[in-house]
């Protein structure tokens, strides 16, 4: 047996001469190796093959990863979106409430509601900064910021509160703080104080102020109060007496007429009764007067109050 080769070196033929044995030798060896050869390589294919495999598995455990850490991610966001929401709504609430507080006090002070118009907000303005020094606010910092507005809305309000309180404290005193003429149309026919009695024509001590005015006129509560006697008395004719509290305690005499009756509340300036002249009296009028902790007072200096 015969085996031509060729030499790259020598690029010249050569041939190698081989017995019957040695072909059968050669034979067999190569019977052998073509296993040994096959078995290394599903080997080697195999160790490939798995390697890719492992790869691979490992691509999917990192995508599975990425998936989770996406997903806490998402999570959390919401979760802060949520947050934020909740505390915009609880400032819109607390605005709400400011403003309508605010348009309380407008109206409970006699304010300007041009100047301070809670519908609309505050007149800002001014040039544009510097871009360089412009500021982004972070998520963080913008939470802060939502908390420190929180605070400083808790702390305007409660301080409106006590404004309103004040106001509502004032409003109150003034309704039942005796003031101004306990008639509509009329004038003054008598003083407080030493007087010719006109029935007696003797000086004696006047406890109130007469104003005198048309039969059937209006009687007018010189304070918001509770009416504690409706009715004749010596002296008075048909009389009204109205309890302001704190010590005050006014009266309307000689009336023709009473519109009120005992435990009724009365608002300052409401009708309680009409001007007449009963009692000791010469004509129509009120007698009008005032007592503070007991003592009857001289009714001027309530009369001549700003009503």
């Amino acid at each position: 047996m015969n085996i031509i080769f060729l030499t790259t070196a020598s690029r010249r033929a050569g041939s190698l001469s081989l017995g019957r044995r040695g072909a059968w030798l050669l034979v067999i060896l190569m019977v052998l190796l073509l296993p040994v050869a096959m078995l290394s390589t599903g080997y080697w294919l195999g160790q490939q093959g798995a390697h890719h495999d492992l790869l691979a598995q490992g691509l999917q455990q990192e995508m599975q990863q990425q998936r989770k850490n996406i997903s806490r991610v998402a999570q959390k966001a919401r979760a802060d979106l949520n947050g934020l929401a909740v505390r915009l709504g609880q400032l819109q609430a607390q605005a709400i409430r400011l403003n309508a507080l605010g348009q309380r006090l407008v109206e409970a002070g006699h304010l300007e509601k041009g100047e301070f118009d809670f519908s609309h907000p505050p007149a800002q303005g001014g040039p544009l900064g510097d871009s360089a020094a412009r500021q982004q606010i972070a998520p963080p910092d913008f939470l802060r910021e939502l908390d420190r507005l929180a605070a400083e809305l808790n702390d305007r309000e409660s301080q409106l509160r006590i404004m309103e309180a004040l106001f509502m404290n004032r409003k109150l005193q003034h309704e039942v703080m005796p003031s101004g003429r306990p008639i509509r149309k009329g004038w003054i026919s008598s003083y407080y104080g030493m007087r010719t009695d006109p029935f007696t024509c003797l000086r004696e001590f006047h406890k109130g102020m007469d104003f005198a005015g048309k039969m059937g006129a209006d009687v007018i509560a010189a304070a918001g109060g509770v009416v504690t006697w409706a009715g004749s008395r010596y002296g008075y004719g048909l009389m009204i007496e109205i309890n302001h509290g704190n010590g005050y305690i006014t009266r309307y005499g000689h009336n023709r007429e009473s519109l009120v009756k005992v435990g009724d509340v009365v608002a300052k300036g409401q009708t309680i009764a009409h001007m007449g002249s009963s009692g000791r009296s010469t004509g129509p009028h009120v007698h009008f007067e005032v007592h503070y902790k007991g003592k009857i007072v001289d009714p001027a200096r309530y009369v001549v109050a700003v009503r």
